[in-house]
């Protein structure tokens, strides 16, 4: 059974009370339950990780390797700025698909740059809790090509 990792930032925690207008009213448990029925479903094992704090998140992404087919990442705000997750996730050479409730690229120039994109196979931006849905889709997609090809991400 393929296993895939979803790994919310800072504030993502909050998603149904914060800025409603910008990111919805669906909180993190409920997207994380939607998640869980989809990769049931779709026979894949799935794992979820929040933290507020850039070293747990870097700490988790390390524990990753060798033991996870593909990252779901929502770096929040360390989309932006965050080397050390950058690095990280480069680091164990996991396939990674960044996703994004608001549209990063029609909000404050400060939050256009992700620094998580150039390691990403892909990224979904601004579709809301359906991004997350689109990225295991995905993540299901890239799994089986990988598994298909005789590939392993962990040699």
């Amino acid at each position: 059974m393929a296993n895939i990792l979803v790994i919310n930032g800072p504030n993502l925690n909050m998603l149904g009370v914060r800025e409603k207008e910008i990111y919805g009213s669906t909180s993190l448990v409920e997207i994380e339950a939607d998640l869980q029925a989809q990769a049931d479903e779709a026979g894949l094992g799935i794992e979820f990780f929040q933290s507020n704090h850039e070293g747990e998140l870097v700490e988790r992404i390390h524990k990753a390797w060798g033991a996870v087919d593909c990252i779901i990442i929502n770096p929040g705000a360390y989309s932006h700025y965050s080397i050390a997750i950058y690095d990280a996730l480069k680091t164990v050479q996991i396939p990674v698909i960044e996703v994004h409730l608001s549209n990063i690229y029609n909000r404050e120039t400060f939050r256009h740059q992700s620094l998580i994109a150039p390691v990403a196979v892909g990224g979904i931006f601004g579709l809301g809790p359906l991004g997350y849905r689109l990225a295991l889709v995905a993540a299901g997609q890239i799994v089986q090509a990988v598994a298909g090809s005789g590939a392993s991400e962990h040699d």
